[in-house]
């Protein structure tokens, strides 16, 4: 692979409340680190509820909004310590599923799609369960599941 083509490749990690979105988020950073790229955070919020009350359904939405770009302000330093680099934030409306799905076939940038599975026993969570079933054919670029319950030791050596 070319230094171009290694400089220009992003990671898309999915930046949801699931405690295995860690495992994810180390992941895609060590393996920038290692062999170059760039991280992209997606927060996907929920649209606020149709009220009755048009000034209350916009706070929400924009409490939201906020919320999401504190989380990722919060992680971008976090990724530009371990990679280098800052990372591509991304917000989007909507169901998660979609979001990203329209994401990808949106943005040529992103190379890479990282999700971590679901801890043992609890199925694989509903992104990979539905990018693995019938919406994987939307996919346009390769998913690496990482397993939950892999260590810094373990990211380490498969990050190299």
């Amino acid at each position: 692979m070319s230094e171009s083509a290694r400089r220009d490749r992003v990671f898309l990690v999915v930046v949801d409340d699931s405690p295995e979105r860690h495992v994810a988020l180390r992941y895609a950073c060590l393996r920038v680190r290692a062999s170059g790229g760039r991280v992209a955070l997606l927060r996907v919020v929920e649209p606020a509820e149709m009220t009755e009350w048009a000034g209350v359904g916009a706070l929400l939405e924009e409490e939201r909004r906020e919320d999401a770009e504190k989380l990722l302000s919060g992680l971008a330093a976090e990724v530009q310590e371990i990679t280098g680099g800052l990372p591509i934030l991304l917000i989007r409306e909507g169901d998660p599923r979609d979001a990203l799905l329209d994401l990808l076939e949106e943005d040529p940038r992103i190379s890479i799609l990282v999700l971590a599975a679901a801890a043992a026993g609890s199925g694989p969570g509903p992104l990979i369960a539905a990018l693995t079933g019938r919406h994987g054919q939307r996919l346009r670029v390769p998913m690496t599941i990482v397993p939950a319950g892999l260590d810094e030791g373990d990211l380490q050596r498969v990050t190299l």
